[in-house]
């Protein structure tokens, strides 16, 4: 039983801890550029580290002991149709002027929400990404 719980832990070297530490640290656009690199050097794509991904989660959440309640919302990419996602920022965010969304699209990462509740935070990538943007939930 005991050696059922061992895989559980995933337990790793202090050499990966070190790079699991360092690729916390990179900015969204770092971590675009490293997912870039390593699919040229070794010749995969993307899609085949997602699960990767997702798995790192769930450990992080559960080291947690909780699920994560609040999030932020950050606009890594406008799209091609700007306008549309400036509206939409201006229906999740009613106080932003036009000025201030239009800046949000052109200066990348921007945070759009900021410790919001899931559901807020899901409505919200809902929205943007049907304007064409692409969103991160942190």
């Amino acid at each position: 039983m005991a050696d059922e719980k061992k895989p559980e832990e995933a337990k790793v070297s202090p050499k990966l801890e070190k790079i699991i530490a360092d690729i916390e640290k990179l900015s969204v656009l770092e971590l675009a550029d490293l997912v870039k690199a390593l699919e040229d050097k070794f010749g995969v794509q993307a899609v085949a580290a997602a699960p990767v991904a997702a798995a790192g989660a769930s450990a992080g959440e559960e080291a947690g002991g909780e699920e994560k309640s609040t999030f932020t919302v950050v606009l890594t990419a406008a799209g091609s149709n700007k306008i549309a996602v400036i509206k939409a920022l201006r229906e999740i965010k009613p106080d932003l002027g036009l000025k201030e969304a239009k800046d949000m699209t052109e200066q990348l990462p921007a945070e759009v929400l900021t410790d919001a509740k899931k559901e807020d935070a899901e409505n919200a990538k809902k929205k943007l990404e049907e304007a064409g943007a692409t969103v991160e939930l942190k």
